[in-house]
């Protein structure tokens, strides 16, 4: 069970998100455009979950993603989006708040 729910919210070895940034990967916000207005990640894209489906032309396969929301779990939905469409290096960083904190040096 650990496992399973480890799979799903993206736990496991830990990943230097700061460095991730560093060397150029995409943070993927996937709250709704009224949550994102109230406080984002400076330099985040925002694709509304609900729409993320439709929008992946505007994602680069190529590119690490490192997804986000509210609390983890839109962004765990939106990790197993990109998988399925062929993302490779998708990461679900949670919480936005939380991966700020993770990624200030």
């Amino acid at each position: 069970m650990l496992q399973f729910l480890k799979k799903i919210f993206g736990s496991g070895p830990e990943v230097n998100y700061a460095t991730m940034v560093k060397e150029g990967a995409l943070i993927l916000d996937v709250r709704t455009p009224g949550e994102f207005k109230q406080g984002h990640i400076q330099g985040a894209m925002n694709i509304p979950l609900q729409t993320l489906n439709s929008e992946l032309k505007r994602l680069k396969k190529d590119r690490s993603i490192i997804t986000c929301c509210a609390s983890g779990m839109r962004s765990a939905s939106a990790k197993s989006i990109l998988k399925s469409a062929g993302f490779t290096e998708v990461f679900n960083g949670g919480g936005w708040m939380s991966l700020a904190r993770k990624i200030k040096n």
